[in-house]
């Protein structure tokens, strides 16, 4: 049987496990494709660093170019990250007739749509089950799973870094800044943070998992993203109180053909399923039409947890390849993008308000709300020791956002009303 032969482009944590997994499971995968499976040529950033993996260093070499151009080389495996030279290595890749898996979030975010269509051009596969979350086989779900539903509401932890955060902010009580720090020296979040706890990462992310759930070309752009740097234990308390728990989720959703997509933070009913997701784990709610709530759960990240995406996406273009069926599968977005304005996109709100102590405050909040058309939910006004205003705590029923922004920007011109302290969305399914 002749051996399949693999490029790898990187051999960080990820590759690692690749490599791993491949040596490890020989007699297994090869019983599933028909064929051994073979690591032939990897790129790395230096041929004489010392690894914990056994691989021939003959197979090793700086430059990912020869690895894109050997024309013994049947699929790319990339793991390296990066986005514009990564972009042009897989294009690259494509057009001289090889398959492309990759984990690649960044670059499938910015540029799937060019990607994909120059491998429809050339009847190739791309596979990147490992760019959204790890381990947890979202994506050929959503392709394969769900082909005979329509999706209307997908909701994500999908950013181990944050959800580590929140958890331990709610479990210990601990603060931002303290937790943070914590999880920099235990390597769950980088030196430069950014990236994850103000949501960007989660937003590449959504806008992957829009693009496949909704059929339409979901851009970066399309997505509404704040992060969790501006969250205090005082949020997360008054949500345990209320009754919910603070998680930043993606949200993506589809009512009449016309979708929004955000990633915020988000105070969520504790009965939800998502609420007890903790510490780095990742998880998926997807609601169908027909099948109605769904959820998949596991590990986002990690050598072996996100290897094992990647190399289940290696063995499928394997079989399609046995098959001649590569190609075939690729999924083009297919619908018109209809964006929800701000007068469509409903949902439940949190806001705390520092005001002042005194009689008829309350009334002319809630005479706000009316006049823009926001019934409440929940009203609760009490003193804090620590601080001389009052405080007003207040969750509305569903609402537009253009309605409620109109709501905060009265406020910040109101004059018994010292400060918008935290303004939050609110799930209760």
């Amino acid at each position: 049987m002749k051996p399949v032969k693999v490029g790898l482009l990187g051999l960080g944590t990820v590759g690692t496990g690749v490599v791993r997994i491949v040596q490890g499971n020989q007699e297994d995968l090869s019983s599933q494709v028909g064929s051994p499976i073979t690591i032939e040529k990897v790129a790395v950033r230096s041929v004489d660093k010392v690894r914990n993996i056994d691989i021939d260093p003959a197979r090793l070499t700086t430059d990912p170019w020869e690895v894109i151009r050997d024309p013994d080389i049947d699929v790319i495996v990339e793991v390296m990250g990066g986005i514009d030279l990564t972009r042009e290595y897989i294009l690259e890749a494509l057009e001289r007739g090889k398959h492309v898996v990759t984990a690649n979030k960044d670059l499938m975010a910015l540029h799937g749509s060019a990607i994909l269509a120059k491998a429809q051009e050339k009847q190739c596969d791309v596979f990147y089950e490992a760019s959204v979350a790890g381990g947890i086989p979202i994506i050929r779900t959503l392709i394969e799973g769900f082909s005979s539903d329509r999706i209307v509401k997908i909701m994500g932890i999908v950013n181990g870094t944050t959800n580590y955060i929140l958890s331990k902010m709610s479990q210990e009580g601990a603060s931002y800044e303290d937790v943070l720090k914590e999880a920099q020296e235990l390597g769950y979040a980088e030196s430069d943070p950014t990236s994850d706890v103000e949501g960007l990462d989660a937003a590449r992310k959504m806008a992957i998992l829009g693009t496949l759930g909704f059929r339409t070309n979901v851009e970066l752009s399309d997505v509404t993203v704040q992060g969790i740097s501006s969250v205090t234990k005082e949020d997360i308390n008054y949500a345990k109180n209320l009754g919910y728990e603070m998680k930043l989720l993606g949200i993506a959703t589809s009512q009449n053909d016309h979708i929004t997509i955000s990633v915020q933070p988000t105070m969520i009913r504790k009965n939800h399923p998502l609420a007890s997701v903790n510490g780095v784990f990742n998880a998926v709610y997807v609601h169908g039409e027909s099948v109605g709530e769904t959820m998949f759960y596991g590990a986002g990240a990690g050598e072996l947890p996100t290897a094992t995406s990647v190399v289940a996406d290696l063995i499928a273009i394997i079989k399609n390849l046995k098959l001649g069926v590569n190609g075939l599968k690729a999924i083009v977005p297919y619908k018109q993008k209809k964006l929800q304005s701000d007068d469509q996109v409903m949902y439940k709100n949190f806001i705390l308000l520092h005001v002042d102590d005194k009689a008829g405050v309350l009334a002319q909040i809630t005479q706000v709300f009316a006049e823009y058309n926001v019934s409440l939910a929940s009203v609760v006004q009490q003193p804090n020791a620590t601080n001389p205003d009052a405080e007003i705590v207040i969750i509305t029923h569903r609402a537009s956002k253009a309605s409620f922004d109109r709501v905060l920007q009265y406020f910040e011109n109101l004059d018994v009303i010292q400060r918008i302290k935290s303004v939050y969305r609110v799930e209760d399914i």
